[in-house]
């Protein structure tokens, strides 16, 4: 309908240092009222920055803006966007975790406009959020900042350098570009080794939640392994898969003997308790450490993961902000989320939530907030992946999203992994893995 579209002709008029379009809500007679449904952040104050974002907007827009924040405890947030696609009733916006976009495409009101500006405005995104975000040539929602991460190791500076003679920060230095040619999937099995062997093992978990998934959906993508490809051809039974099981295997004998169990708080326990010497993890462990365990946050470093055969990849897992095809405020909606995409609202969020929270677009890895955060100072520098030196990647792409997202939510990987481990011939987990994966493409 004319009176609820925004042209791209009045977008592109909006500049980068002006993108909050205030001339498109009036001039559409958007202004009134929208309602967001945003995610309840975990870092104290973190929501309080994005409402005063909002609320600036709102004054200057003179929109009525409902603000509610969801919690993602007992999937309170994942309930409710059920309920309001069902509905068709609900929030004008609404926050969307990693695989949603996709779940929820026909619901969604595109927003190729918005991303046309934001693109020339903050740079391209990764291919993952092209990945999540679109369909075709239809973008399904507009990538967040708020509760974005990237899952790469976290090491401790003194065990990694006393057992197994590795300097972290000087292969990831503060402030410069990645020394780390040398940080190989055969080093980083080395290193596994070595601190197993000093009492110090690596956390990582291969249970059925997310932190595990993505550390194993990175290391799988290093050997060019993929269960699915981008046809939605089964591919289980390939030598890189085979190469990734084999791989895995002889890394799992190094971890800790209750790693199938583990959740996604496991391996931040492990950290904070000192025991041990590495995990995959956004910088949360880091924070906690810093309040529970200072000791132990003085010898924390993030950075890079290890290189496979087929590269470097790093787990990154995006939210999205999407608007509802039932939206009545679609204009006042789209202005909003440039104005929560513009460096000077991207920088306060990362700021408020410690680093933690990440953007997607490739003009914003160099915030100051990653690079004074201490202690030590530095420890976040690469966590943003500011040289883009790994490619941010999710578990089970490039499958057709609709099949990749079962294998992860299934945890067919580390299902994979365990059963091997635990003494399953390996053609045995392959045919295993083929059965589960021929019934996610069929369904």
């Amino acid at each position: 309908m004319a009176g609820t579209q925004l042209t791209r002709r009045r977008f592109m008029h909006a500049t980068a240092a002006a993108a909050v379009s205030a001339p498109f809500v009036r001039g559409a007679q958007a202004a009134g009222s929208l309602s967001v449904g945003f995610w309840d952040h975990w870092v104290p104050g973190a929501n309080k920055a994005t409402e005063e974002i909002v609320r600036a907007w709102a004054d200057k827009e003179k929109v009525a803006v409902k603000m509610d924040f969801i919690t993602s405890q007992g999937n309170k947030n994942l309930l409710t966007i059920a309920a309001e696609a069902q509905a068709k009733s609900g929030h004008d916006i609404f926050a969307l975790p990693t695989w949603y976009p996709q779940d929820y495409a026909e619901h969604l009101e595109p927003v190729n406009d918005v991303m046309d500006v934001l693109i020339q405005q903050n740079g391209d995104v990764n291919g993952t959020v092209s990945y999540l975000g679109r369909t075709k040539d239809r973008w399904l929602a507009v990538p967040a900042t708020v509760g974005s991460q990237i899952k790469g190791p976290c090491s401790r500076i003194d065990l990694m350098r006393q057992h197994a003679g590795i300097d972290v920060q000087a292969m990831y230095p503060a402030g410069g570009p990645p020394q780390a040619d040398a940080w190989t999937l055969e080093a980083f099995l080395k290193a596994a080794e070595a601190c197993h062997r000093g009492g110090v093992p690596f956390g990582i978990g291969l249970g059925q939640t997310s932190d595990s998934v993505d550390t194993a959906g990175a290391i799988f993508q290093s050997f060019g392994a993929a269960l699915v490809d981008q046809a939605g051809n089964v591919t289980v039974k390939s030598d890189p898969v085979r190469q990734a099981l084999e791989y895995y295997k002889k890394l799992a004998t190094f971890l800790p003997p209750d790693a199938p169990a583990w959740d996604d708080a496991s391996n931040n326990k492990w950290l904070v308790s000192g025991r041990g010497a590495l995990i995959c993890n956004p910088p949360s462990a880091w924070a906690v450490a810093k309040r529970d365990a200072p000791n132990v946050a003085q010898q924390c470093w993030l950075h890079g993961m290890p290189a496979g055969p087929r590269g470097r990849f790093a787990p990154f897992l995006p939210f999205f902000w999407g608007i509802w095809a039932f939206s009545r405020n679609k204009p006042a909606a789209k202005s909003l989320l440039l104005a929560l995409s513009t460096h000077d609202a991207v920088a306060k969020m990362v700021d408020v939530s410690g680093g933690y929270d990440l953007p997607a677009w490739a003009k914003l890895t160099t915030l100051p907030t990653w690079a004074e955060a201490e202690p030590p100072k530095g420890v976040l520098y690469h966590y943003p992946n500011p040289h883009h030196h790994q490619t941010l990647s999710i578990a089970a792409a490039p499958a057709p999203p609709a099949v990749a997202n079962q294998i992860y939510n299934q945890a067919t990987m580390t299902k994979m992994v365990v059963r091997y481990l635990q003494g399953e011939p390996l053609d045995a987990t392959l045919s295993w893995a083929e059965r589960e994966v021929e019934g996610f493409t069929r369904g």
